[in-house]
């Protein structure tokens, strides 16, 4: 097979990986679609307050695991002479799989917003990228008790990372990629919490109460 031909097979394959909705898949095995409930949306924060935490575990691992399985594959079976570095197609797969998410051919081009799969390309592609990542999605999180609002700054933060510590075109092409397709994917939160009717996690806000408690003692 031409080495291009190959490429091309290797990102379908990784936008069908892409396609297989974790929360989908698990919710045809209870009778349930949570895309008719809750936010309508198909990723794990749906999964979670409408099906509860057993469920959206499920839902997180199977996501972050098939972002991983797409770079991993981009990665290995990288073809000779194809004029790409391994890592580019790796991306280019990873890339293919959270728009196979966010856009599931198997569900109806109905799919999630992308984090959970983004979240499992980047520990094959950039792992030390992960704990920043992770550090901010938490801290926004805690503060505030809005996912989206934690998501998008986390996915800020990508390029960033690539501008403060240089390591090739390839790496900030995910980060562009991945800061933009999370603001697109997330518009609509942004624009309830602009609008002040986002939904808000409140028992995670910490801080919060934390600072309450600080000032009913003082």
């Amino acid at each position: 097979m031409p080495p291009l031909a190959h490429a091309i097979l290797l990102i379908l394959v990784a936008y069908a990986l892409g396609s297989i909705a974790g929360s989908l898949v698990l919710g045809r095995l209870r009778g349930v679609d949570i895309r008719t409930q809750g936010s309508g949306n198909a990723g794990g924060t749906n999964a979670f307050r409408t099906q509860g935490w057993r469920f959206a575990l499920g839902v997180v691992a199977i996501d972050i695991g098939k972002g991983a399985l797409a770079a991993g594959l981009g990665l290995a079976l990288a073809p000779e002479g194809l004029g790409w570095p391994p890592d580019a197609l790796a991306a280019a797969c990873g890339a293919a799989a959270v728009i196979g998410h966010t856009w599931p051919v198997f569900f109806g081009f109905r799919g999630g917003k992308g984090a959970g799969t983004l979240v499992g390309a980047l520990a094959v592609l950039w792992p030390s990228s992960l704990l920043p990542l992770v550090g901010l999605w938490l801290l926004v999180l805690t503060l505030s008790g809005y996912v989206g609002l934690a998501t998008v700054c986390a996915g800020l933060l990508l390029p960033l990372l690539t501008l403060a510590f240089p390591d090739g075109a390839v790496r900030l092409a995910l980060a562009v990629f991945a800061a933009a397709f999370l603001l697109y994917t997330h518009r609509s939160n942004l624009v309830r919490l602009a609008r002040g009717n986002e939904n808000r996690f409140e028992r995670v806000r910490i801080w919060h109460r934390a600072w309450r408690r600080l000032g009913a003692r003082g």
